[in-house]
């Protein structure tokens, strides 16, 4: 994210495999780390250490996600004052849980997401939502600080702790709340088609008055939330594809989409006018559609060299 907002990013790595993810899922490596540089250094020595060092005297802001104490062994305190050190850990620096391990599945299920979503999301929530969004508004922070106090500062990110921010409206509710938002609900539920899925999101009474209209169901109008009705609705549904009701219902505006897969959004016409794809990936800021070239992901120690010169 901020290499896409123009950011010079250097992305360290070790003398062995380097980011596991480049053999793991090369689709992945691709899209978190387009446009950075890549050095290998060897932290391990002093050597390496010191390059380290060096990098961080001439650097704005430092990123590592090692577990709490392992960037003091490679970078040992005090560190250059005006740089910004932006600590992302599973559970934090402090605390009883900053030396466990953890995956974001750990972190949902602390954070409370799991329990409010009612199973697993196949997205990283924690990763992306709790830890790199966190980071990247946190650093930007910091780096507006550091330019009336002429100091950085650590900041000290834990996946478990951004993940409550997905739950900011709930977090006082009880486990058995009832909401209008569990997809029971016919007015606000994702429907099954002959083949593929509808999103209808039509809460306010005007928009599902407007569907009702639509279908020729004028009877359905005060039956927006009720549950019972949700069967009808759903053998309503079945009867036509997506891509039918996508088309049958666009004009009479009544807040429903359909319900696209990921392979699909490049082609919508909604995100080509758009122009969120830049190259083959989406922008990460659509909303500052920032003119910046978005790179490929660099090779395991393509940039040592250049690096350690650029920024000696």
């Amino acid at each position: 994210m901020l290499s896409d907002l123009g950011a010079e990013v250097v992305k360290i790595e070790d003398e062995g495999q380097g980011d596991y993810l480049r053999d793991v899922s090369p689709g992945m490596f691709a899209a978190l780390n387009r446009g950075k540089r890549s050095a290998v250094l060897a932290l391990k020595t002093d050597g390496g250490k010191a390059q380290l060092r060096r990098l961080a005297e001439h650097a704005d802001v430092l990123v590592e996600s090692f577990r709490p104490g392992v960037l003091e062994q490679l970078l040992p305190p005090p560190w250059p004052e005006r740089l910004v050190v932006c600590r992302i850990s599973a559970f934090g620096q402090t605390g009883p849980w900053r030396d466990r391990a953890g995956h974001d599945i750990g972190c949902l299920a602390l954070a409370g997401v799991l329990g409010r979503n009612g199973g697993l999301p196949l997205l990283l929530l924690a990763d992306l939502f709790g830890g790199s969004q966190q980071a990247v508004i946190a650093v930007l922070a910091a780096l507006l600080e550091r330019g009336r106090t002429g100091k950085g500062r650590t900041l000290d990110l834990s996946l478990t702790d951004g993940a409550t921010g997905l739950l900011l409206p709930h977090l006082d509710e009880p486990a058995d709340a009832v909401t209008v938002l569990d997809g029971s609900r016919p007015c606000y539920r994702i429907y099954a088609c002959a083949s593929g899925a509808y999103a209808l999101g039509a809460l306010e009474p005007k928009f599902w008055l407007r569907f009702c209209t639509a279908v020729g169901r004028p009877d359905w109008t005060p039956r927006g939330y009720d549950t019972s009705l949700t069967p009808e609705v759903d053998a309503l549904f079945a009867t036509r594809t997506r891509d039918d009701w996508a088309a049958f219902l666009h004009a009479s505006d009544c807040c429903g989409e359909p319900v696209l897969e990921p392979s699909e959004l490049r082609t919508h016409p909604l995100f080509a006018a758009r122009g969120l794809y830049a190259g083959d990936l989406p922008r990460t800021f659509p909303a500052l559609m920032a003119d910046v070239p978005m790179g490929r992901a660099p090779g395991r120690g393509e940039h040592t060299a250049a690096v350690l010169r650029d920024w000696a």
